[in-house]
């Protein structure tokens, strides 16, 4: 079989499952099971990121990896000079890396080799960031074990050719969940999480645990008894919580250039979440870290939501005319452009959102994914 026929027939393989499957769980149980068809590997890590921060922000899968390293990757990750950083890999070219590679086949040079990858019995990795465009909605981590062959140049060229179907599929799943219920009057309340400079946890108020049981679906003391103790001992659900610490701390280094850490996510209703992280002390990466959870405002997810629509940027200015409430004849009058051109690109808003009035895109964006009392701020944003 030629490469082309591999990548088509891979390709084939995640359109299909994603036809067959709702959730994103069962898609991404799918996507695992045909790469590893085409591509051979040992263990894996298979994350939603925020495409903003590019978080671990939502769903994941893990197999056959060591959830008490977490801590390490994250490390790694945000504060080491390492090679094939998941941020990285999320603005070059080439949708897919492996470690081997970037480091002239002398993995020992790589912090997340020495630290993560081998002490699990490993010896090669290969990451890969699903994207649509230049917006990447997921990332991968897939490891070999010693006595395999390293990734190859066919490996990397067979997981870049999905990258954008498993970035439009995951794109379109983002937006897909609707808030079933209003949230308690305690989860209307932010949550106050104290982590110490290893990971610790070492207090939580009583609106961050109600937080945490919500978005984990533990009992309410399930994930401060495990956050208190050694990052070793956490499972796979902390790796947000784990990737925002280590973040805070690397922006009290000036390691990371986005100068905040924060990412977005959905708890198990649907309800959009915003998660802060700082060093108390924003000068000293030692001091403990405070992790703010609240609701999500609409000046957070509006984004997001809009970016899953895949709009163009012309189409974007005219969907924040839309929502503020524009006649199409304003509308032309702001973007200097004939009314006849407006319908044209209102036509193609109400398309790609799935809708047919201005009503409806409305409740769409934002009664949909945001429903507290704020409804009017989030209309009139531009």
């Amino acid at each position: 079989m030629t490469r082309a026929m591999a990548a088509e027939r891979l390709v084939a393989s995640i359109q299909s499952a994603d036809a067959r499957y709702a959730t994103v769980d069962e898609f991404l149980a799918a996507v695992s099971g045909e790469v590893r068809k085409a591509v051979p590997f040992d263990g894996g890590l298979w994350f939603g990121v925020d495409p903003t921060t590019l978080l671990a922000a939502s769903y994941k899968r893990i197999e056959s990896m060591d959830a008490s390293y977490c801590w390490p990757l994250w490390h790694s990750e945000f504060q080491a000079h390492d090679v094939l950083l998941f941020r990285d890999l999320a603005r070059q070219p080439e949708t897919a890396g492996s470690l081997r590679m970037a480091t002239g086949d002398r993995p020992l040079r790589s912090t997340r080799y020495r630290e993560f990858v081998r002490p699990q019995g490993y010896e090669d990795e290969v990451r890969v960031a699903f994207r649509t465009g230049t917006t990447t909605w997921a990332v991968a981590g897939l490891y070999r074990e010693k006595g395999r062959p390293p990734f190859d140049t066919d490996a990397l060229r067979l997981l870049q050719s999905i990258s954008r179907p498993v970035g439009v599929a995951l794109r379109n799943r983002s937006v897909s969940q609707v808030p079933a219920t209003r949230g308690s009057e305690a989860l209307r309340s932010p949550g106050v999480l104290l982590f110490n400079a290893q990971g610790m946890l070492m207090s939580a108020n009583t609106h961050a645990k109600a937080w945490l049981r919500e978005i984990y679906d533990q009992g309410e003391d399930s994930w401060t008894i495990l956050l208190s103790e050694h990052p070793a001992s956490h499972g796979p659900e902390a790796y947000r919580l784990q990737g925002l610490v280590s973040q805070a701390q690397a922006v009290a280094r000036g390691h990371d250039e986005a100068g905040s850490a924060w990412l977005r996510c959905r708890d198990r209703s649907g309800r959009w979440v915003v998660l802060h992280a700082s060093c108390m002390d924003e000068r000293d990466p030692g001091s403990p870290v405070a992790i703010v959870i609240k609701p999500a405002q609409g000046t957070e997810i509006v984004p997001i939501i809009v970016e899953a629509y895949a709009l163009t940027a012309r189409e974007r200015e005219v969907l924040r005319a839309l929502v503020r409430g524009l006649s199409t004849s304003d509308i032309a009058a702001e973007l200097f452009l004939s009314s006849h051109t407006v319908r044209d690109y209102i036509k193609s808003v109400f398309e790609k959102a799935g809708v047919s009035s201005r009503g409806e895109l409305t409740a769409k964006l934002f009664a949909e994914h945001y429903f507290d009392h704020m409804h009017t701020s989030v209309v009139h944003e531009s």
